[in-house]
């Protein structure tokens, strides 16, 4: 148990040293990292565009516009019901608390 303890206390002081060291970094590599930050934001860019091109085409492929409108139809009578089932449920919940019965 002794060793342990010894090795977290021996790692923690080894990374509290390092971190009142600091980082030795020159100036001039300070300047360098936004150039980085632009190569890395345009590489992610560019995957993403890869990516959504692929999932561009992979929808136009399974596009089917008989089950789009029937998708649509679906939508649009449920969100209707929904609609007014939440209108009567609200009215009963109104009556109820104003005690009307």
């Amino acid at each position: 148990m002794g060793t342990r303890y010894f090795l977290a206390l021996f790692l923690i002081l080894l990374v509290l040293g390092f971190e009142v060291q600091g980082d030795p970094v020159p100036q001039q590599e300070e300047t360098a990292s936004p150039a980085l930050f632009t190569k890395v934001q345009e590489s992610l860019l560019a995957y993403w565009d890869v990516a959504k091109a692929a999932a561009q085409k992979l929808y136009m492929k399974t596009y089917l516009p008989t089950m789009d409108e029937k998708i649509r139809d679906i939508y649009s009578k449920s969100t209707a019901a929904m609609t007014t089932y939440a209108g009567i449920f609200t009215d009963q919940v109104i009556s109820l608390l104003k005690g009307e019965h």
